[in-house]
């Protein structure tokens, strides 16, 4: 008992110590994570209202259709913004840089052919004009890669840093702004940068960068500051970096970069849009743009302004400037304490000491009921922080530190608890199938475990399209369960047949017959295996569509070869598995099921083993990548005899191979149409592409080899 809290007293110190660590030193190696567990709190709250006190005017499809391709002529966005100013708008935002002058302007051709431009229309100046007239904060853009130097817009504000010790503001190198005519028209400007985190996810915008020694607010922030009517700005610094941004008497929550950490209203179009073209064309309510921050901007997929939130995979970047000034607007924008770093190692400390000392004491029933309840009250606990209180407390850690000290504890039952014999049974669990730990546990004396040489046959699989499948999915947990139904339905039929599962790489299955015991006529049981998961490819479906709403359709190789199969891996760590270039040789034809649009492809040396009648069809004569020695590869279509059909079609076909490989690809082309005429099958289409590039070509010393460059 009393060596048993001493291993208790050493994990506490040594888990809480060690995490604190990587928690103090690395955390942005895990803050990818607690982003992504932050996302999740956003899914479970749903959508909030949004400030009806701002619009955001769309340049959508619909305005792009009437008023013609982006950008338009400066004389049409012109007329928008006096529309605007008509119905009398409080404030607007362009989301939009005017970089260049308009082509399409008048006194371009006049200028180019010599005329007089005195009456002549100047797009830009009719905006400029109208610019001047309406309450528009024009917008410009940052660049942080390149220096080109040039002179950021003016900012009628003063911005002050106090108690600054160090930079902490993101430096800009570069800046994109408004023609001159335009730039000088307007009253003030912000930056559009919305600057998205190492996923790609826009969560928090930086409120201020610096660029050439002098702080630029972005544009949400200006439109704000200006809303407010107040012209000055105060940074307060700390140590660690920005405290607090003060505008006036008010204060607002950044993080110590000064970015402002948004809280969400909700998915796309949380806000009220209208089309541009309506308020180009004046029809639009009075109400619905009187006093009201109105931001321009674009949800036009072919524009590119699209982001990620954690709301929505696509949304307008326009959007984003929305929810910071609502934000701003109602003062409940997400923020990290100073004394965060406190609080999370509090947290850690705390929770290793709930786990070692006091969940020990449960059995491992009751633990695995407590643990579950554990997480979700930690998880509710940072939910409630995050929307009621708006602070951001670390998850990812606590979630962390519970885990592995859970691990540690059912380590210690284990020592503890458990004879020997329950270890060693389990450890082999998770080295090898259900099939071979039972005979190594039947036959431990007999059993090698030791690398040999054996032959064997080797299957891979994999889904088709599955990266569009997890993006239609989105949910992990609907791809988790997308993938076990498959994988339960794949394995199944798999170990029906006397194979052992290997590994699950991803979406891919890969298994492998005759080892480490003998299987007879184990390349037909590969074999079949595959067959009759092509041929239960369309009730899978059925089932599929019921539960995910789409089909599946999947490729698998199958090669037979001499492998080395044993436990292999270092002294701590091992597995039993298969290695060699058969393997290698199986992932490729796996692979290739795709370029020659079929669901099996095997190997010659497959082929040769095949004891049971076929109906196979050779597709090709390749060097796939990785290997010197090319190998013939072949489609198997179904088990038993052919039909009268099928063995003329393949009749046939085999001709006009032969003719290909003596390299009379004229004839063999002729063939081929005719057999891609009368049934349509993507593998003749394939040779008469490659027929017609050959005679294009005029090759010399062909040999009937086609080379895969890639895997």
């Amino acid at each position: 008992m009393i060596k048993k809290y001493r291993v208790l007293l050493l994990l506490f110190i040594s888990i809480s110590t060690i995490i604190s660590l990587l928690y103090i030193f690395i955390p942005q190696e895990f803050q990818s994570l607690d982003n992504r567990i932050r996302d999740f709190y956003f899914t479970i709250r749903g959508p909030q209202k949004s400030s009806e006190n701002i619009v955001i005017v769309d340049i959508d499809e619909k305005s792009i259709k009437e008023l013609g391709q982006w950008p338009w002529e400066r004389d049409k966005f012109a007329q928008i913004l006096n529309n605007l100013t008509q119905h009398k708008a409080g404030i607007i935002g362009l989301d939009i840089v005017f970089s260049e002058a308009d082509k399409t302007s008048p006194i371009i051709f006049a200028k180019r052919f010599g005329l007089d431009t005195t009456n002549i229309q100047n797009n830009d100046l009719i905006l400029a004009q109208a610019i001047e007239h309406s309450p528009s904060i024009l917008g410009y853009q940052f660049d942080f890669d390149i220096n080109n130097l040039k002179e950021a817009p003016q900012i009628p504000a003063i911005f002050i840093e106090k108690n600054k010790k160090q930079e902490f503001l993101p430096l800009a190198k570069g800046v994109l702004s408004n023609l001159a005519i335009i730039q000088e028209s307007g009253y003030s400007s912000g930056y559009m940068n919305n600057i998205p985190d190492e996923t790609g996810m826009i969560r928090s915008v930086p409120l201020m960068i610096k660029y050439d020694d002098v702080i630029y607010p972005s544009l949400a922030f200006e439109m704000y500051r200006i809303a407010m009517n107040s012209s000055k700005v105060t940074l307060k610094y700390s140590a660690a970096g920005v405290e607090t941004v003060i505008l006036d008497k008010q204060i607002i929550r950044t993080d110590r970069f000064a970015r402002l950490h948004i809280n969400f209203r909700g998915p796309f179009k949380s806000y009220k849009y209208i089309s541009a073209v309506d308020i180009y064309n004046n029809k639009v309510d009075t109400k619905d743009i009187q006093g009201k921050f109105i931001l321009i901007g674009t949800s036009a997929h072919g524009l590119m302004d699209l982001r990620s939130t954690p709301m929505d995979s696509v949304v307008a970047g326009v959007e984003i400037h929305a929810n910071v000034i609502d934000n701003l607007l109602n003062g409940d924008m997400l923020f990290k304490p100073a004394v965060e770093e406190i609080i999370n190692i509090i947290t850690i400390i705390g929770i290793v000491f709930l786990v070692i000392f006091i969940y020990s004491r449960l059995s491992l029933l009751i633990l695995f009921f407590i643990y579950p309840l554990s997480i979700f009250g930690l998880l509710s606990i940072n939910y409630y922080f995050l929307f009621s209180k708006y602070i951001i407390l670390n998850s990812i850690f606590p979630l962390f530190t519970m885990f592995i000290s859970l691990i540690a504890i059912v380590s210690v039952k284990y020592l503890f608890e458990f004879r020997q014999k329950e270890i060693i049974k389990n450890s082999f669990a998770k080295k090898v199938s259900k099939q071979v730990m039972n005979d190594l546990l039947s036959h431990a004396e007999e059993t090698d475990l030791s690398a040999k040489e054996m032959e064997t046959t080797i299957y891979f699989s994999d889904i088709r399209n599955f990266t569009s499948i997890s993006e239609t999915l989105k949910s992990p947990t609907r791809i988790t369960e997308f993938l076990n139904f498959y994988m339960n339905t794949m394995v199944r039929t798999i170990e029906k047949n006397q194979g052992t599962i290997d590994k699950f790489i991803g979406d891919a299955i890969m298994a492998y017959w005759n080892a480490p015991l003998e299987v007879e006529n184990h390349a037909d049981k590969a074999v079949m295996s595959a067959l009759y998961q092509i041929q239960q490819r369309n009730t899978l479906n059925q089932t599929m569509n019921k539960k995910f709403g789409f089909d599946l359709d999947y490729g698998i190789g199958i090669n037979t070869g001499k492998v080395v199969v044993g436990e292999i891996g270092s002294k701590g760590r091992s597995d039993y598995t298969i290695i060699g270039d058969a393997v290698n040789l199986a992932s490729r034809l796996e692979g290739l099921c795709k370029p020659y649009k079929v669901r099996l492809v095997i190997s010659e040396f497959t082929k040769s083993q095949l004891t049971q009648k076929y109906v196979i069809q050779i597709l090709d004569i390749v060097r796939v990548k990785g290997k010197v020695e090319p190998v013939k590869i072949y489609e198997v279509l179904s088990l038993g005899e052919a039909s009268n059909a099928k063995i003329v079609e393949l009749k046939i076909y085999n001709k006009a191979r032969q003719l290909y490989l003596k390299a009379d690809f004229k004839e063999a082309l002729k063939i081929f149409e005719k057999l891609y005429d009368s049934y349509g099958k993507y593998l003749y289409d394939l040779y008469i592409q490659r027929c017609k590039h050959l005679i294009d070509i005029k090759i010399v010393n062909f040999d009937g080899v086609f080379e895969f460059t890639t895997k």
